[in-house]
């Protein structure tokens, strides 16, 4: 089966140590590597690019940053 690891940008040494085959890097605090709680839409779009990942990825230990920055756009998510 194949993976596809998410991580918070902070542990990019540790998913080279790994040598994980793909890895998502987002730009998020530490605990929401999948971006605000609340936000489906916003989760959905960062699993989806964890997922594209399996045909996209150039090889063995590709590590991807995902686009996005975390945004609390709504009252009471955060």
């Amino acid at each position: 089966m194949a993976t596809t690891a998410v991580y918070i940008r902070a542990f990019r040494p540790v998913a080279r140590r790994m040598k994980l085959p793909r890895v998502l890097l987002t730009d998020f605090p530490m605990g929401r590597p999948l971006g605000v709680p609340g936000d489906a839409a916003g989760q959905r779009r960062v699993v989806a690019a964890a997922l594209s990942l399996i045909e996209e990825a150039e090889g063995p230990g590709t590590i991807v940053e995902h686009a996005e920055s975390y945004h609390v756009s709504s009252p009471g998510l955060s």
